[in-house]
């Protein structure tokens, strides 16, 4: 397999869906790793297997209805393997691990039948000190935009997922790019105080366009730099609330075809005032999980 992969927004071709197959039972508030999970297991609201199921079949239906390649992850019983970004990320032909919670190895594994196809020679596992999960990781052309958190108590916080070390490390391996590194927002007990990984407040969409939230951003000067970068006109701000269910977390499978939640009826209606199709599917319950449509999609090769 020729892995390809420049930005967010190219014609897809092949991806990794995850899979709500096996999920496994509610996790304990200890087993949770974000504060949005934690806020459903407490009001009992947490999402079922057979909804989330559906939910992610409703988006393998759109990818073969653009006649997209998609590959599964082998089903580990009782486990959840629902957002395969974390796992892995493709920038240009490399595939690289994610050094992921430990907890969460064997999603990795899973996926050994796609890992086969690409070849020793353009796998990348980043040493052990780098932390990196594939939401915090968005190429875009000759930049490469990466959430950090680089605060003395880092490791105080089960949401921050990518270090200093990681964006270094990923400045070295593609030193023809600019990487641009963000400071995010976080926190273990609310959620709308918490960007998790970078597509929770920011993703480029279109040629030229992006959707963003002010507040994920820890530092106001980097998010200007992107309104900036992007231009005023081209960006579609989301709200706390829009921010909380995910509204940033969308995913591209053209430059002019965009795969968004049905709820998001702000956003999708501007996008097709902006002439964009948009495919809307049911993703809510998974959503509760703080994680939505690019959390659970790793692209492989676009054109």
């Amino acid at each position: 397999m020729k892995l390809n992969i420049q930005n967010e927004t190219s014609r897809l071709r092949a991806v990794v869906l995850g899979t709500a197959e096996s999920v496994g039972s509610i996790p304990s508030i200890d087993e949770a790793y974000d504060p949005k999970s934690i806020q459903h297991i407490k009001a009992g609201t947490y999402p079922v297997e057979d909804d989330m199921q559906k939910e992610m079949d409703a988006v393998a239906k759109v990818f073969e209805k653009y006649d997209v390649t998609v590959y599964r992850p082998e089903v580990i019983k009782d486990y959840n393997q629902i957002f395969s970004r974390d796992i892995a990320f493709v920038i240009d032909d490399k595939f690289i691990k994610a050094n992921i919670l430990p907890d969460r190895e064997r999603e990795y594994e899973a996926i050994h039948h796609v890992i086969e196809e690409i070849g020793e020679d353009n796998i990348i596992i980043l040493p052990e000190e780098c932390h990196v999960e594939g939401g915090d990781v968005m190429p875009c052309n000759d930049f490469i935009f990466i959430g950090t958190y680089s605060g003395a108590d880092y490791s105080d916080f089960i949401t921050a997922r990518t270090n200093m070390d990681a964006v270094i490390a990923i400045q070295e391996l593609f030193p023809h790019k600019t990487v641009k590194a963000f400071e995010l927002r976080k926190s273990n007990i609310d959620p709308k105080e918490n960007a998790l990984h970078l597509d929770c407040c920011f993703q480029p969409i279109g040629k030229d366009k992006a959707i963003l939230h002010k507040n994920g951003f820890l530092i106001e000067r980097e998010y200007e730099w992107l309104l900036n970068f992007f231009g005023k006109e081209n960006v579609f701000e989301i709200t706390k609330e829009e921010m909380y269910s995910m509204n940033s977390n969308v995913f591209s499978i053209s430059e002019d075809v965009i795969i968004s939640e049905k709820n998001f009826t702000r956003l999708n209606t501007w996008l097709r005032e902006n002439g964009f199709t948009v495919e809307e599917v049911p993703y809510a319950e998974i959503a509760k999980q703080e994680g939505l449509l690019r959390c659970s999609t790793m692209p492989l090769i676009r054109d």
